[in-house]
């Protein structure tokens, strides 16, 4: 009896060791709740809605998570059903722009989701088959880099293979199946020591086949098939030693293909079907041992089969329709057909040596001197149009080509200036109360700030004099008054202007419309515009965090987070919203305004487009003062509004001689007590606070290669406030402005 409990409790203890060792970490659990959210909710994660579960014990046909220690090594995902076969899209009907119903929306972004899937540190195999995934393979892709199986096969991936993917030396499987990629072979793949099976089928890729210095000698798998290599099949691929299945299907290979291929020792499957191979290839051909599958269909082989290859040999299987062979003759071509298609069918000569034309070289004469006669005529006809064409709109190429090469800060060129387009559904998420962009007559505006009295002048920066006004109908505005460089003409100020209204999203303050002053007139050297913003009312960011704000309002850690959060929401659209981005966005605390429910909204953006030229403030601190140059770059400038929201404002304001001596006081929790803003520490989590101090500290860092991209700044927000609404009492009630 002794015994029987004895082995019984050891069963339990080593049952629950196991789960133990297995179960998930809450933090991998919130980065497969965002793949889900990032692959837009398909029905196959639905099994993921019941987030107390394990998912590393949650599986289905189409999804499997494995973990070891904790964390997942495992996520395999289908978006087809277990008894079908994916199937690539034709090919025509995409062209690098999400398909409704196939694709991920426009808000999808491939640069997200692989920063998501590098937050699973020690994922080893990753399948993301059939999901409708669209976009280049991003250089980011080496994050993945402990990952030794990687299959995205049947999505949308289009471009070349980036080159980053040779750094992920871990690799033992690629498989990219059913996409749209193209250019030639990927470079670096022979890198990949351990890489056993590559499978790049059914894309478009062209150019000559790799050589053998471009492959790994580790492959056992080569599959090729189905893109448009051309040239002929290297003969060193029998050197590979480990290749047992190689499949070079459905290209244009011609030439006749190296008789070691198929005599190779480890060779057991070769499918070379539907090239343009020809030539003879030798009756004692050797066939490798191990050689059980081949097919040489649909080329334009002549002569005999090789004994090895006949239906003697039994072990085999052999397809060998439609070249010119001389077996089984009702399966073949005739010989012509194969002779006229290696070398390209001919004109006969006889047709052309009967003509009369040939012989009257006076006919041949008088058509080449017509032909001369004629494109002159037409080249001069052309020249006397263009001159005409020039002299009208002359000012206006200047303005969309040489006035944009001078605008050094963005450069967008002309053709994005007259063809911008949205790139992603955010800008149609939560803006359908937003007033529609339109035009303001200067008289509107000299009539809602009683003719721009100064009582109604309520800012002065290095953008110009800010006024509030009130319209007819009641509803309070901000009026930006700016001074524009003449080296724009009305056309392409307005071009740009038209872009800057296409800028809408819950978290930036909307642009209602734009008036420019006085434009038939010649105004010297510049144009005035007022651009006309929603009011809001409740103040910036920075007063509140200094405690200048409204009254009795403290700003916990929580809310910290959600205001910061909402508004790098909306600098991720403004860097990928629109094709071409906008950057460089004047990103301040006091440049963040709060609405009456508390509601970040960043202002300030996107004025670089018409005012990059602007160069000083009334307090003497210029644009080029307040970047520090070369220094910063967004992330770089949202690093200080993180800075200020851990330590306040008046801390942060030391900008060079905190981020030298004191960041380093973040390390550990005493230190932190010394640095960070009291109300912080008494709000916060300190998990929480944790992944805010470490993704600040990144955005510092010298070189802005090494900086993080500005959706890993937003993950970690979104990261760093789960855990804090998930640690925080839920008896505690967050007051917050009112609410």
């Amino acid at each position: 009896m002794a015994i029987c409990r004895f082995y019984f409790l050891l069963f339990v203890t080593l049952s629950w060791s196991f789960f133990f060792a297995n179960a998930i970490q809450p933090s991998q659990k919130q980065v497969l709740l965002q793949l889900r959210k990032q692959l837009e909710y398909p029905k196959q994660l639905d099994i993921w809605l019941d987030t107390n579960n394990d998912f590393c014990y949650v599986s289905s046909p189409q999804v499997n998570v494995t973990c070891e220690n904790n964390f997942v090594s495992e996520v395999k995902i289908m978006g087809f059903a277990s008894d079908q076969t994916p199937k690539k899209v034709n090919s025509g009907s995409f062209h690098g722009f999400p398909i409704p119903s196939q694709t991920l929306s426009q808000n999808f972004s491939i640069d997200s989701l692989i920063a998501t899937l590098s937050r699973l540190t020690s994922l080893k195999v990753l399948s993301l088959v059939s999901l409708g995934i669209w976009g280049p393979l991003p250089n980011k892709i080496q994050r993945l880099n402990t990952l030794e199986y990687i299959d995205l096969s049947y999505n949308f991936l289009y471009g070349s293979i980036p080159p980053t993917l040779s750094r992920m030396v871990s690799l033992q499987s690629v498989n990219l199946d059913g996409n749209f990629l193209n250019g030639s072979f990927p470079k670096g793949v022979d890198l990949l020591s351990s890489l056993t099976s590559l499978s790049l089928s059914e894309n478009g890729f062209s150019g000559d086949l790799p050589d053998l210095q471009d492959l790994p000698n580790s492959l056992i798998i080569l599959y090729l098939n189905n893109n448009s290599f051309s040239g002929q099949i290297p003969v060193k691929y029998s050197q590979l030693n480990h290749l047992q299945e190689l499949d070079l299907s459905f290209n244009s290979l011609s030439g006749v293909p190296p008789f070691s291929l198929f005599s190779s020792s480890s060779i057991t499957y070769l499918n070379l079907t539907s090239n343009k191979l020809s030539g003879s290839l030798p009756v004692h051909l050797q066939c490798g041992n191990k050689l059980a599958s081949v097919d040489i269909s649909q080329n334009r082989f002549t002569g005999s089969l090789p004994l090895c290859l006949t239906n003697e040999s039994n072990n085999k299987t052999v397809k060998y329709d439609g070249n010119c062979l001389m077996i089984d003759v009702t399966r073949q071509h005739p010989a012509t057909y194969c002779v006229e298609e290696a070398r390209g069918v001919e004109v006969e000569t006889k047709d052309f040596k009967d003509s009369p034309h040939r012989r009257n070289p006076v006919i041949i004469i008088g058509v080449i001197l017509g032909s001369i006669v004629f494109l002159v005529l037409l080249v001069l006809g052309f020249v006397v149009l263009s001159k005409k064409l020039c002299a009208r709109g002359v000012s206006e190429q200047k303005l969309l080509h040489k006035s944009v090469q001078d605008y050094s800060v963005t450069g967008y060129p002309s053709e994005l200036l007259t063809s911008a387009r949205l790139v992603s559904e955010t800008a149609k998420l939560g803006t359908e109360g937003i007033p529609v962009h339109r035009l303001f007559s200067f008289e509107e505006l000299k009539e809602a700030t009683n003719n721009f009295h100064r009582s109604t002048l309520i800012g002065e920066g290095s953008t110009g004099k800010i006024y509030k006004g009130k319209l007819e109908n009641g509803t309070d505005i901000a009026i930006r008054h700016l001074t524009v460089s003449k080296k724009y003409t009305i056309r392409n100020l307005k071009l740009r202007l038209d872009l800057l209204a296409r800028l809408r999203h819950p978290h930036l303050v909307c642009l209602l419309g734009h008036c420019i002053s006085g434009e038939e007139q010649d105004n010297g050297e510049s144009n005035k515009v007022y651009l006309v913003y929603e009011y809001v009312h409740n103040g910036n960011y920075r007063s509140l965090l200094s405690g200048n704000g409204r009254e009795n309002v403290v700003l916990k850690w929580g809310d910290r987070l959600r205001i910061l959060t909402g508004v790098a929401k909306a600098v991720h659209f403004l860097h990928t919203g629109l094709i071409p981005g906008f950057f460089s966005n004047r990103l301040k605390a006091n440049n963040i305004l709060l609405n009456e429910d508390g509601m970040g909204k960043l202002s300030d953006y996107g004025l670089s487009i018409i005012a990059e030229d602007i160069k000083q403030d009334a307090n003497g601190e210029g644009v080029e003062s307040w970047q520090m140059k070369n220094l910063e770059d967004d992330v770089y400038s949202f690093g200080f509004i993180l800075l200020e929201s851990l330590v306040g404002p008046s801390a942060a304001s030391r900008k060079d001689e905190f981020l030298m001596n004191e960041m380093a006081s973040f390390g550990s929790e005493e230190e932190r007590k010394k640095v960070v803003d009291p109300v912080v520490l008494d709000s916060c989590s300190q998990e929480s606070l944790s992944v805010i101090i470490s993704i600040t500290r990144k955005c510092f860092c010298a070189d802005s290669w090494a900086r993080p991209s500005f959706e890993d700044v937003l993950w970690h927000l979104q990261y760093a406030a789960q855990i804090q609404a998930g640690t925080q009492q839920s008896a505690e009630k967050v007051l917050f402005m009112g609410c």
